[in-house]
């Protein structure tokens, strides 16, 4: 079983994984701490302009990978929306009761939320697994043998997809009929989890040999350092946010500056 799916390199993979993920992380907290819903709507936008033009995949593929997030945006702005509470009301039907502050409530709940999953893809599309852990033991100092065993775990999610996919062709050619709830999931369970742990075995093994544990000074296949586009990824978003905080200040959308 083979997914892949081609993508056209930016300077977004080029920037340094670990400092991508302490401003995505940084970035991560303070949306969470803005009320004004002004500001919060450009932050999104700007995040899924970013998204669409800055992480290199095709469009069909952005199309599949950002429905998701859109339908948690609908589902949490429409639920705030109809059910929250407030004083002047719009719309009341039955259990249904929107009003003023409600509405403008899920508005912001919706792009906080999208604005948070916006994050998440610009992230893991543009960063690679290997190079990730690279930079953390280069950067952050994280202990190889944490470091290794991530990447070991990452690299078994094919090898149990391709093993699922087998389980399945040699039921089929032995005729075992694919129906049954607790029984079906037995029949994969059983074996991709013993697999797992004999192959997860072997791994410890080996990296117990090779000295994994040790805190001796170690170098690496992959030298992760710092360059022009880093200094160009945190410039971005620190410009980004100015820019979306006096836009939503200066210029905004709806009458509602604070949401709490």
């Amino acid at each position: 079983m083979k997914w892949e799916v081609r993508c056209r390199e930016t300077w977004l993979h080029e920037t340094n994984p670990s400092l991508k993920l302490i401003v995505l992380v940084v970035l991560f907290f303070a949306v969470l701490f803005i009320h004004n819903p002004n500001v919060l709507i450009n932050v999104s936008l700007a995040l899924f302009v970013l998204f669409c033009f800055g992480t290199g995949y095709p469009a069909n593929v952005l199309f599949w990978l950002f429905l998701p997030f859109f339908l948690v945006f609908v589902s949490t702005a429409s639920s705030m929306m109809m059910f929250g509470e407030g004083t002047t009301t719009w719309v009341r039907w039955g259990l249904i009761h929107i009003t003023a502050e409600s509405f403008w409530r899920g508005v912001h709940i919706g792009f906080r939320a999208l604005a948070l999953g916006l994050l998440g893809l610009i992230f893991s599309l543009t960063t690679r697994p290997v190079h990730l852990f690279y930079s953390l033991m280069q950067q952050l100092k994280l202990k190889p043998k944490y470091a290794y065993s991530f990447l070991a775990a990452v690299r078994l999610l094919p090898i149990m997809l391709e093993e699922f996919q087998t389980i399945r062709y040699a039921l089929k050619v032995r005729g075992v009929p694919n129906k049954g709830g607790l029984s079906k999931v037995k029949r994969y369970a059983i074996p991709l989890l013993s697999q797992s742990i004999r192959r997860a075995q072997r791994i410890a093994v080996a990296m117990e040999a090779k000295r994994f544990s040790g805190n001796g000074r170690r170098t690496f296949y992959y030298e992760i350092g710092f360059g022009k586009y880093d200094v160009l990824f945190v410039a971005l978003f620190a410009a980004l946010m100015l820019a979306a905080y006096y836009a939503g200040i200066h210029y905004p959308y709806i009458p509602t500056s604070d949401v709490r």
